[in-house]
């Protein structure tokens, strides 16, 4: 094509093409501005809000961060837990045992001391075993009544101890990596009955 001919050529492709209607303008200025908006970039616009969103940020993370390792640490302590109590049911299970073998050495006293010295063996057995795995038995005897170990099931007026002292124990408590599983049952010492002087007119 000649350079003449190139001005003629623009004439003839704008006349084959017709003018935008209104609508069709504003429909494409819209086009053209939502696509501006989408392109345009995301984020703070000035430095001190640039400044806010990293402070928000960083108390997020180090919020985030308080959490994880406070999780961590309760789940250490739960599993820490169930590893020390996981003998709890057992050892309830053999408390009935422990009691009847006291039983059996109380009646025992005055049969043959062989099968009295057989007994108490096993029973110490049992206790060693029970002790290596963190069971201890609760003091009650002599001791002050304390209802987190001990649990009263009678009074008895007496002057031979202070009031609120354990005197007789019943049933012997146990206690589970320090965790009680049993309390002793106890009778507590009492104040003495004063009997009431009657003074005759």
């Amino acid at each position: 094509m000649k350079f003449w001919n190139m001005g003629k050529d623009k004439d003839k492709q704008s006349a084959e093409q017709p003018d935008m209607t209104a609508l069709e303008k504003r429909l494409a200025e819209k086009a053209a501005q939502e696509a501006y908006e989408e392109n345009e970039p995301v984020g703070p616009k000035t430095l001190k809000e640039a400044q806010a969103t990293i402070d928000e940020l960083n108390d997020r993370l180090v919020r985030q961060a308080a959490d994880i390792e406070n999780f961590r640490k309760r789940a250490q302590r739960e599993k820490d837990e169930a590893r020390q109590f996981a003998n709890q049911s057992l050892l309830e299970k053999l408390l009935p045992v422990l009691d009847n073998f006291e039983m059996a050495l109380a009646a025992a006293e005055k049969t043959d001391p062989a099968i009295r010295d057989g007994v108490q063996m096993i029973y110490d057995q049992l206790l060693g075993v029970l002790k290596d795995s963190g069971v201890e038995s609760v003091e009650a005897v002599g001791e002050s009544f304390d209802p987190n170990l001990h649990e009263a099931i009678s009074q008895k007026h007496t002057t031979e101890a202070a009031e609120g002292t354990v005197l007789q124990q019943v049933q012997r408590g146990y206690k589970l990596n320090d965790r009680l599983v049993r309390p002793a049952r106890v009778i507590v010492a009492a104040a003495p009955v004063v009997e009431a002087e009657t003074t005759e007119n």
